[in-house]
């Protein structure tokens, strides 16, 4: 593995430690000729999925692109990364669990929101802010009292 500080070609693997019930390894590892730690994770490669855009365009679905979107909406709010990292997985398991090669963005979209819903309602309605793309701050509101509506009262 290339060292990210000094570009060396190869590490020592320090510490190996296994994640999400085995579906991913994080290796801590040190640069031989610099010092310098630094961590990987091994994830193993799913079927691949391609997603459907609305314009009808298809493209490879990409983990990082949808992780991206997620730390955007969950910014300052009290999720960690391993929260983020395992809603995503949670998103990508339902994906799967179709069994079709082909999804649409509206599905990744609505299934993204309907997780993220469960972890932090406000990251939930900045995702849909964006997913949803609300044109006015009628639609924003429509959306704050749906999740307003669903509380229990003694959360009020």
């Amino acid at each position: 593995m290339r060292c990210p500080y000094c570009s060396h070609i190869e590490s020592d693997v320090i510490d190996t430690r296994k994640l999400d019930d085995g579906n991913s390894i994080r290796r801590r590892r040190r640069c031989p000729q610099c010092g310098k730690r630094f961590t990987t994770y091994e994830r193993i490669e799913s079927v691949s999925i391609t997603v459907v855009k609305k314009n009808g365009e298809r493209e490879p679905y990409e983990r990082d692109k949808l992780y991206r979107g997620i730390m955007t909406a969950c910014y300052r709010r009290p999720v960690s990364a391993q929260r983020m990292d395992q809603l995503l997985n949670d998103i990508e398991s339902e994906l799967l669990a179709n069994n079709e090669h082909e999804v649409s963005s509206a599905h990744v979209g609505d299934v993204t929101m309907r997780l993220l819903r469960e972890v932090d309602e406000v990251a939930y309605i900045r995702f849909a802010s964006v997913y949803l793309s609300f044109a006015d701050i009628t639609h924003l509101r429509r959306a704050v009292d749906e999740l307003l509506a669903r509380e229990s009262p003694s959360k009020l």
